[in-house]
């Protein structure tokens, strides 16, 4: 039986060149630059590319037109070229993946927060808001999940060293987050002003969390082990720094309450979907299966007219299964995450909106709070075809599958 997941649609091959497309034109224009050859391309590179990431770095830029669409078509063209490209190299696409990403999410985000501080220096401040952030969590991931694969795939290694490798080579991505951004932040406005001891016992913490980690990750794929020590490593880091900040200013410049509102609430949303799908995922899970997920080998056509008791089951039980999936339940939450911060910050934090699309919609309702009103519509739609997981197609019903 052939593998349907190893053969790419047209839509995938179209996006994939795009992309080689991009990253040609992006680093033809800098190389002229670097040739001091004047020329379109490089002029519109750095003004409505280039300059714009380091001028918001300090407040003095942000988002355009132009970039906003690029980045748009861009990430849209990422998504489906990574989908697959590690489709083919044979990742496992399981919900183990996601929890395994899940920390970067987080290093992301603590990133930003250091960033908003200024604890950065200028070297690296730039690199630490969007799309920039974006583009360096995933350096990190290529990195770690690199030496992950790489492992996985070297027979001369026992099953039973693999693990032990992969801990010490995730020790050494730590100890090299740790290394780079300390300095940087040592260098920074604010980070030169405070006091970092702290900061040196969550770097050791970090450094040795694979340790400390050592026979609970082993639901892990070698990939999966990598990336998520990473990532969970490089968290503690920027942690350690916003906990240096917190007790190095005037508890007056501390502004908490926020937290309630913005981790709690998504968090509560999790926590309440995934105790709702969890008895039938758990079902499906039993009997070898994962709602909206199609049997290797097996097309949509095939298994709309097929009859079985295991199609039967994933009838009764995927709608309601789906929503145990951290696909689902992340992606529900973090829109609605995005929406609450937004207004908080933009509301009572004296923030401001920088992305144009967003800002178009709080001008068109007047305040920040319809932003947030679009936000958990969007939610919902989310949720609402990923629970459906079907079309109307000429009568027909087409099965969504999660890859």
């Amino acid at each position: 039986m052939s593998n349907l997941l190893e053969e790419l649609e047209d839509y995938e091959r179209w996006s994939i060149n795009v992309l080689y497309a991009v990253g040609f034109l992006l680093f033809f224009g800098l190389a002229l630059d670097q040739m001091s050859i004047d020329n379109i391309l490089t002029d519109s590179i750095y003004k409505y590319y280039l300059d714009p990431i380091t001028g918001e770095a300090t407040g003095d830029s942000g988002y355009n037109l132009v970039n906003t669409a690029t980045y748009a078509i861009v990430l849209g063209m990422f998504v489906i070229a990574l989908s697959a490209w590690l489709r083919r190299l044979g990742i496992d696409g399981s919900d183990n993946t996601i929890i395994a990403l899940f920390p970067f999410v987080l290093w992301a985000a603590t990133g930003e927060v250091v960033e908003d501080a200024q604890m950065f220096s200028s070297a690296l401040s730039s690199y630490f808001v969007s799309p920039g952030v974006h583009f360096q969590t995933a350096a990190w991931v290529i990195i770690s999940g690199g030496f992950g694969y790489s492992i996985s795939k070297n027979t001369s290694i026992d099953d039973d060293d693999e693990g032990e490798i992969i801990d010490f080579i995730a020790s050494i991505l730590i100890l090299s987050q740790f290394l780079l951004y300390t300095n940087s932040i040592s260098d920074g406005t604010e980070g030169s002003n405070i006091q970092l001891s702290m900061l040196v016992f969550f770097g050791l913490v970090a450094v040795f969390l694979p340790v400390i980690l050592r026979g609970s990750l082993d639901v892990f794929t070698t990939v999966q082990r990598s990336v998520y020590l990473t990532g969970f490593g490089g968290t503690i880091i920027f942690l350690g720094a916003i906990c240096c900040y917190a007790v190095s200013v005037d508890s007056s410049e501390l502004t908490l309450w926020p937290l309630i509102f913005v981790i709690g609430a998504p968090a509560l949303i999790c926590w309440q979907m995934y105790l709702y799908g969890k008895e039938s995922a758990e079902i499906l899970a039993i009997n070898g299966m994962v709602s909206g997920i199609l049997p290797i080998g097996m097309n949509e056509d095939q298994y709309l007219n097929s009859e079985s008791p295991e199609k039967d089951m994933m009838e009764k039980l995927r709608s309601k299964a789906v929503f145990a999936s951290p696909v689902v339940f992340l992606a529900v939450a973090g829109q609605i995450l995005d929406g609450i911060a937004t207004a908080i910050g933009l509301e009572y934090l004296g923030y401001s909106e920088k992305h144009v699309l967003s800002d178009k919609i709080i001008q068109l309702f007047g305040n920040a709070f319809g932003f947030t009103f679009i936000k958990i519509i969007l939610a919902g739609t989310i949720l609402y075809f990923l629970v459906r997981g079907i079309l109307s197609s000429n009568g027909n019903e087409k099965i969504y599958h999660f890859e």
